[in-house]
């Protein structure tokens, strides 16, 4: 299907094996059937992803919870559904949602690092899929403002859990005692 992506030749619906049929070095992501190119973030973004990513790798991995990817890391939610979280965990219990080449479910917490030229697919549209198909915590991260904000699932809406500007720390409620300080990512 990438002829069809690259000349113009727009699909109504895009799926899962369409995603995979693409041959370029581009990434891309599969909004409800939309394919989308996904532009390569800035270093800024990058720095942010690093920080918060070795905070959730090392709190993981010292108390043996699960899994933590970066991005690019393919995460199919269903088959017109394909996004690309900065960062993501999936809990040991779940693990069997990890396959070869993507994670096949909703993770268990998904981070997603805001910038000017995603901020309504992250903060608006993504959001509603995430809680749609049920990530449990939705992190938040806008750069600009040196603000993070913590959602979590309940009964299948996202509430605020907490949320930090400038200074001050935000923690998970699925990860217990979990907290990350601003100023270690910021």
């Amino acid at each position: 299907m990438q002829t069809n992506i690259l000349s113009g030749d727009y699909k109504i619906q895009y799926t899962y094996a369409d995603y995979l049929a693409i041959n370029d070095d581009k990434r891309y992501e599969v909004m409800e059937g939309h394919i989308m190119m996904v532009p390569a973030p800035n270093t800024f973004h990058q720095r942010i992803s690093s920080e918060i990513g070795y905070l959730f790798v090392k709190y993981v991995k010292e108390n043996d919870l699960g899994s933590v990817f970066l991005a690019p890391t393919d995460v199919v939610l269903s088959d017109d559904v394909v996004v690309q979280p900065d960062i993501l965990f999936i809990s040991k219990e779940r693990a069997g949602i990890i396959g070869d080449k993507a994670i096949m479910g909703a993770p268990d917490i998904v981070v997603e690092i805001i910038s000017p030229s995603s901020s309504f697919n992250d903060s608006v549209r993504k959001r509603e899929i995430y809680q749609r198909f049920g990530v449990k915590e939705y992190w938040l991260v806008f750069p600009e403002e040196k603000a993070i904000e913590v959602m979590t699932l309940e009964n299948g809406i996202y509430r605020e859990l907490c949320s930090a500007k400038e200074q001050g720390s935000v923690r998970s409620k699925f990860l217990p005692r979990f907290e990350v300080d601003l100023k270690d990512v910021f």
